[in-house]
């Protein structure tokens, strides 16, 4: 017994000193010291040890166990500083290379845009505000005077969902919310996205940003809605911008105007961008029709009130002067990085 005892020991201590990873260490303590192992083995045939010599073999098998628990324990250790160093020399930092760069963002054209837009705004004393984009048809259309007769209410124009139910096709419904709410006096900016049924090409988009304005006081004039845009104008193209007004028809505003402001480009002489005339337009707006105000609860004889609408990406692609609308969405960086 003692000379397999001593066999079963020199194997395992061979084994040991051989052994390269972690999991070689394992399967060794499994072999000798498991419960199928060698040494639980002997401990199973100690009932063909004679009585008298049990107890001692029983030391002798606690001293072998013994000896191979320290080597392993001494063998692990020795393999997990080896693999720790290794470990460092392979993860070694050289302070002495060049840093990684980091890529900075760029905030998209539209965003740049709108920002400038609402500081202008919020400067001459605007509130912004937002609405659904799953709109009702009665605030889509009806209470912006719009029949329903009307061809912008066909489904060639508007994507429909359920018969009352559709994706706006303006933000011109924030402004008829904000009046049912009766709140006196009313300055607000509604920006958000708007969506019709449009092919996709260098000026349309079925998918599309607008920025809607409205005022509603007593007093409220054609001369205050001029002076607000020309003010606008002023600061977001430019101090030297003229404004021009051309007469239009619009369903919610009457009476209603298409507006204008000198080519940023050509000051006005004439180029490619303004197509020679030294003008471009930029929004449409008008006086609140008082059948919008009636339908919304506003009495028409106490308030009214101005209201426009500028498409955002519109004047993104005058003021930088990007001739595909396309090129707003289509996540180039090398086109948005320039901005």
């Amino acid at each position: 017994m003692k000379e397999r005892l001593e066999a079963i020991k020199q194997s395992a201590l061979e084994q040991i000193n051989q052994a390269q990873k972690m999991e070689n260490l394992n399967d060794i303590k499994v072999n000798f010291l498991g419960k199928k192992g060698e040494l639980t083995k002997v401990l199973k045939g100690m009932k063909d040890v004679a009585k008298e010599d049990r107890p001692k073999v029983g030391q002798m098998v606690n001293e072998t166990r013994a000896i191979i628990e320290e080597c392993l324990e001494k063998e692990r250790k020795l393999l997990v500083k080896k693999l720790r160093e290794e470990q460092m020399k392979n993860e070694v930092i050289d302070v002495t290379l060049p840093g990684t760069r980091q890529e900075k963002g760029h905030r998209h054209p539209n965003q740049i845009a709108l920002d400038d837009l609402e500081r202008v705004f919020i400067g001459m004393g605007y509130e912004v505000v937002e609405g659904p984009e799953v709109e009702y048809d009665k605030y889509n259309f009806e209470l912006l005077n719009i029949p329903a007769n009307h061809p912008a209410k066909d489904e060639q124009d508007t994507f429909y969902i359920t018969k009352d139910i559709l994706l706006r096709t303006q933000t011109s419904p924030v402004q008829a919310r904000i009046m049912e709410t009766g709140k006196m006096p009313i300055r607000v900016i509604a920006p958000g996205r708007v969506f019709r049924s449009d092919e996709v090409d260098a000026t349309h988009s079925p998918s599309f940003h607008q920025v809607e304005g409205l005022v509603v006081d007593k007093g409220i004039t054609f001369a205050d809605l001029k002076g607000t845009l020309e003010q606008f104008a002023k600061e977001f193209f430019g101090p030297e911008t003229q404004v021009k007004f051309r007469p239009h028809h619009f369903p919610f505003t009457e009476p209603s105007a298409e507006v204008d402001v000198t080519c940023f480009k050509c000051g006005g002489k004439g180029c490619r961008m303004c197509k020679g005339s030294g003008w471009i337009e930029i929004l449409g707006c008008g006086m609140v029709h008082p059948k919008v105000l009636r339908d919304c609860g506003i009495d028409p004889e106490v308030y009214s009130g101005f209201a426009f609408g500028i498409g955002l990406e519109r004047i993104a692609l005058l003021k930088y002067e990007i001739d595909d609308m396309r090129l707003l969405y289509e996540n180039d960086v090398r086109f948005l990085k320039q901005f």
